[in-house]
């Protein structure tokens, strides 16, 4: 005798897999200079880079989330498969985004506190 309980649950898991297909799509890494509290964010998929940081608000006993949308060259960019990664240098405030199928690297950067920009890619 076959259990009836698996042909509503096949249905449940097919519906859940488009969203578990889109997870995890986000990776995020801390600009290692030190004194900046400045978090990268990047789209595995299309290497889209943008970053937020912490701010005070004066006035206020909490501060604010800044933001940095993609800017020139951190825009997104032909689907592949992206990831960053942190130079050592303790005074470094951009990280590499590199092109894990073609071996390219671009620097990424905040550029005059208004938007993500990332430098051309190259190998």
């Amino acid at each position: 005798m076959r259990p009836t309980f698996r042909l509503p649950f096949l249905g449940l898991l097919l519906l859940a897999a488009p969203g578990a297909a889109l997870a995890g799509n986000y990776e995020f890494l801390a600009a290692p200079q030190t004194d900046l509290n400045r978090v990268f964010r990047l789209d595995r998929a299309s290497g889209e880079v943008g970053a937020c940081q912490y701010g005070l608000k004066e006035g206020a006993s909490i501060g604010v989330t800044l933001c940095y949308p993609p800017g020139e060259g951190a825009k997104a960019g032909p689907f592949s498969e992206y990831s960053l990664v942190a130079s050592r240098h303790t005074g470094e405030g951009g990280v590499f985004r590199v092109d894990l199928r073609t071996g390219s690297m671009s620097i990424c950067f905040v550029l005059n506190e208004s938007s993500v920009v990332c430098t051309p890619p190259a190998k």
